[in-house]
């Protein structure tokens, strides 16, 4: 036989049973109330004061049952559970490709930052359990995306939902059973226990919601595809019901308690108000003034049901005290536009092969205590479990397919110390521009599970051994002169070696060698890349030499490569007065036509951009799109002087 006790916010129930040949049997059963709100929202306060209850309730069982106990299985209150959404941001390697286990880390290290930021926002509790979590959106650069897998980019955030459960919660029920000298043998969560009963597995293909409304908080739990797929919890339930007739008619708490309980089993009301007044009311009366807070408390527990399941479900089942609340069912039912009879209150009476001595609860309240214990008959495991990360032991509530990752949230472990990284980048300025020298990749993470190599999705199992090898980050830049300068490039000049990289200068001192560079360290330099910088740097006249580079004759504009020979020879005097002779005659021009070095002889003292058209091969008058005329870049001016080194380029666009 199984000791099951249900500790609720009003009372303590106790169950002694069984399953024998698949049906459920309760041999006994006791109920205790307790002597002041020693309870809040289904989560111990006075350790001691529900410590005393408790008692009562085992010792009058074991009276009648004539044996001492010393196991119990217990539920933690689920209307304890607790929701968080936050915003985690990573920087990217943006040259390399999004993984799934970089996207799990970063999910991971989501959940461990909304547990920080609630416990920091608590002023009870400051720890907790994951019990559950949801991505609700990818960003990659500030951008939505769908799954950001295989993609690259500089920044991935992610939006994450997470849900708590209060440590709180679940050590101080272990104290309350250490102090009446039980041990807990099974410990799950009330709103599993309750659709263990109220939604059995082979109605767990529908879309059903179940509601176990309490009195300080409404509990949730939603099943389709053949599983428990979320829990929720609203902070509207049976007290406000209560306090609001509190207020219409001057009672106190208890008895306006009493008055909520006895509204679905009266037409008429008789009670007493604080003043001494009796008075006798119509139920209907009383309802029609309760109306708006009937109406507002299943208008929260409809945004949760939605919240949770995105649409209306196929059925609501409403459990708990605070469910057989007069027309609440109907009213939900409108809101969330579904038939009446779809929205329906379940009771113990529809637990199917339930026998025994029941008598202490009727009705729905009755849901949970018979789910805990069918639970524990049910299953061979805890829905906790323990299993040890890098020698800590550490618990876990039990989900369909806990993973290495789900063992991760409860360790101190950095979920980005499992990502590689890159070593440091080294940025230097060269001429004004940045250049970037790239780090080393670093290399992964090791995960074993029982020393068998794994990974974050591997699946776990209590018991299980789980070492975790941070991620080691990648050797930082070095970077040298060479790497952005390649000042020992050279050419040859008459024979004579000249370096193509001249004027080399690291923040302002000039530099002879290979030096290592820093961070932000500014690089300046002259190069040699043209004929026209030879003859800068030579400082010789290009109408008193000419240039030939491997045996060619050379323009202006022709790029001087490494390990060239180049042979300047001085022009003859009598091509120098012939030139001479001849510009005073007309004028000549060199420019860069289409990309192509030309020369123009005119007669014109000054030329302008349409002269080109007098010395090119260009049909203007057979149109073929769209005619682009550009100098020097720019959209082209007919009247716009020419001068030597001009780039003019004429073509049609499609």
């Amino acid at each position: 036989m199984i000791f099951v006790l249900d500790i609720g916010t009003r009372s303590v129930v106790g169950l002694l049973g069984t399953l024998q040949q698949d049906k459920i049997l309760i041999q006994h059963s006791a109920i205790a109330f307790h002597k002041k709100r020693a309870m809040y929202d289904g989560q111990i306060h006075d350790i001691e004061a529900v410590a005393e209850v408790v008692k009562k309730v085992k010792l009058e069982i074991e009276e009648k049952a004539g044996v001492k106990l010393e196991e119990v299985a217990i539920a933690a209150a689920g209307r304890a559970l607790k929701t968080h959404q936050t915003t985690v941001e990573e920087d990217l390697n943006e040259h390399k490709e999004i993984d799934k286990h970089l996207i799990h880390a970063i999910e991971i290290e989501g959940i461990q930052q909304a547990q920080k930021e609630l416990e920091k926002d608590s002023e009870e509790v400051n720890d907790y359990f994951c019990v559950g979590h949801t991505v609700v959106n990818y960003y990659l650069d500030d951008g939505f995306i769908k799954t950001p897998i295989g993609h690259k980019g500089r920044k991935l955030t992610i939006d994450v939902l997470a849900t708590f459960l209060p440590r709180i919660v679940v050590d101080s029920l272990y104290t309350v059973m250490a102090r009446v000298g039980l041990e807990v043998s099974y410990l799950t969560l009330e709103p599993i226990a309750a659709i263990e009963v109220a939604v059995p597995e082979n109605m767990r293909l529908l879309n059903i919601a179940l509601v176990d409304i309490g009195a300080g908080t409404s509990d949730m739990a939603i099943t389709q595809e053949g599983r428990i797929t979320s829990y929720g919890m609203t902070s509207v339930a049976g007290d406000e019901i209560t306090e609001e007739l509190a207020k219409l008619y001057l009672l106190d708490f208890d008895t306006a308690e009493e008055l909520k309980c006895n509204l679905c089993r009266s037409d008429q009301q008789n009670f007493t108000d604080i003043i001494g007044i009796q008075q006798e009311i119509a139920t209907g009366d009383i309802l029609e003034k309760i109306k708006p807070t009937i109406d507002a408390v299943a208008s929260k527990i409809c945004k949760g049901i939605l919240e949770k399941n995105q649409k209306s479900p196929s059925v609501v089942f409403l459990i708990g005290g605070g469910s057989q609340i007069p027309q609440l069912s109907n009213i939900i039912a409108q809101k969330l536009e579904m038939p009446k009879e779809r929205v329906v209150v379940r009771t113990i009476e529809n637990i199917q092969n339930l026998q025994g001595d029941a008598r202490v609860f009727t009705g729905p309240e009755g849901i949970t205590p018979i789910g805990i214990l069918v639970k524990a008959i049910n299953n061979e495991t805890r829905d906790f479990i323990e299993v040890e990360v890098n020698k800590q032991r550490v618990k876990l509530f039990k989900t369909q397919g806990l993973k290495v990752s789900d063992a991760l949230l409860m360790t101190d472990l950095k979920p980005r110390d499992l990502v590689p990284k890159k070593g440091e980048s080294l940025k230097v300025f060269v001429n004004g521009k940045e250049t970037t020298i790239y780090g080393e990749y670093g290399e992964s993470a090791e995960i074993l599970v029982n020393n068998k190599i794994s990974n974050l999705d591997t699946p776990i199992n209590t018991g299980d051994s789980i070492t975790i090898k941070p991620a080691k980050q990648g050797k930082h830049a070095v970077g040298y002169l060479l790497d952005v300068v390649k000042f020992q490039d050279v050419f040859y000049v008459n024979d004579k070696e000249i370096n193509k990289f001249y004027n080399v200068k690291i923040n302002g001192e000039e530099i002879k060698d290979n030096k290592q560079l820093r961070n932000k360290d500014e690089v300046q330099y002259t190069s040699i890349d043209t004929v026209e910088d030879l003859y800068y740097y030579l400082r010789i006249d290009a109408k008193e030499y000419d240039v030939y580079i491997d045996g060619a004759g050379a323009y202006l504009y022709n790029e001087i490569a490494a390990n060239v020979r180049i042979i300047t020879e001085k022009k003859e005097d009598n091509d120098i007065k012939e030139d001479a002779s001849s510009l005073d005659k007309e004028k000549s021009l060199e420019v860069i036509y289409n990309g192509k070095p030309i020369k123009i002889h005119s007669n014109k003292t000054d030329l302008i951009f349409v002269d080109i058209f007098n010395f090119v091969d260009f049909n203007r008058n057979e149109a073929k799109g769209k005619l682009v005329l550009k100098h020097n870049g720019e959209i082209a001016n007919y009247t716009n002087p020419l001068r030597c080194g001009d780039e003019i380029e004429v073509y049609w666009e499609n």
